[in-house]
């Protein structure tokens, strides 16, 4: 993500904190000083290992986990793509949560011994408005009951909320996945207004970010299944964008640029002989003005080990692979032999047309 820094790389995914996360600690800092840095620090950490249990689940099911990128509304794993099966689903999407329930589990007879009974029930009391927050902070409590929160609120039965995966994933035996998906993003849209709702009542700021947060995450998750399950019945063949212009390695930028003038073409494969060394797509060729001079030749700012998708693929997996290797098109093939392109703006006209055509 843009605008992160990397802290560590443990099991292989990077640990990554947006630059927008030193602005929540500048601000408990100022706040509460020494104390409220520790809990915001604290309570990260057990954030990371939330998002960490749901990557080692997706990674023994063969998933790809890039990083996880911290963020001040908390944490997102970046997969390559999302489980195919409803039980990996559900495995993944409750292994954050139990892990904070674990953490809940072993940690109270010792700090119950540590801290006593009043100290360590006080953040409750302090929640449940029996006790007015006139002591001291004692940041090992919190920290310790606000894993009790992570887990609670991850468990709403709502997307994005690892709950609403759940509640797909259970759902998703009994009907289509589309209509599971369906269920789940509505009841994050209901929770999104009534945290919306209490927030505007009760005048908390944060309240009304998590609203606007859940709401759009629901949405986009609707959309992005909606594409999907839309996309599954076409091949690659029915929007194949045929006999493109490649490029040889020494082709100059300058030609490049006449090609997408006069052919309209945005994406181009990079061949030597009959084989394909790499994909020149308008993102390098725009890089290249920028970085070069119009003399740079493809071979010097094309993609590399971009895969090929075969011509009887289908335009899920086509789409998949583009978000696997960030790339906004694939060469395809028949026979070892390249036919042709397929760019995800295709994808996306097949999706347009399909909504319209349901329309009318």
């Amino acid at each position: 993500m843009t605008g992160s820094i990397r802290l560590a790389r443990i099991f292989g995914i990077d640990i990554d904190i947006h630059i927008t996360f030193f602005l929540l600690l500048a601000f408990f800092f100022m706040v509460m000083g020494a104390s409220g840095l520790i809990l915001i620090l604290g309570v990260f950490f057990f954030v990371t290992m939330h998002e960490l249990c749901h990557s080692v689940v997706a990674m023994r099911f063969g998933i790809k986990v890039k990083r996880i990128t911290l963020l001040p509304i908390g944490g997102i794993a970046s997969m390559s793509e999302m489980p195919t099966k409803p039980y990996q689903e559900f495995l993944i999407s409750i292994a954050g949560p139990l892990s904070n329930i674990a953490v809940v589990v072993i940690f109270f007879y010792p700090l119950y011994v540590f801290l006593g009974p009043e100290k360590l029930f006080y953040p409750l009391k302090v929640m449940a408005g029996t006790a007015k927050s006139a002591e001291p902070l004692n940041t090992l409590a919190h920290i310790y009951w606000i894993n009790l929160i992570l887990a609670v609120f991850n468990i709403i039965p709502a997307f994005p909320m690892d709950g609403g995966r759940v509640l797909r994933s259970i759902l998703a035996n009994r009907m289509s996945y589309r209509e599971a998906t369906r269920i789940a993003v509505r009841l994050g849209h209901i929770f999104a207004l009534v945290f919306g709702y209490l927030g505007i009542v009760h005048g908390q700021i944060f309240l009304l970010l998590v609203a606007v947060f859940i709401y759009f995450s629901a949405s986009t998750e609707g959309m992005q299944v909606d594409v999907q399950e839309t996309i599954k019945k076409y091949t690659v063949k029915d929007v194949l964008y045929a006999d493109p212009v490649s490029l040889e390695p020494g082709t100059s930028l300058s030609k490049i640029l006449e090609f997408m003038l006069h052919r309209h073409q945005e994406n181009f494969p990079v061949m030597m002989g009959d084989e394909i060394i790499g994909l020149v797509t308008k993102r390098e060729v725009l890089l290249g003005l920028h970085e070069r001079d119009k003399d740079a030749t493809a071979e010097e700012i094309m993609r590399k080990d971009v895969p090929a998708i075969d011509l009887s693929g289908d335009l899920y997996t086509a789409q998949k692979m583009m978000q696997t290797n960030s790339t906004p098109a694939l060469p395809v093939v028949s026979k070892g032999k390249l036919v042709g392109l397929i760019a995800i703006d295709d994808i996306s006209r097949i999706y347009m047309i399909e909504n319209e055509t349901g329309r009318g």
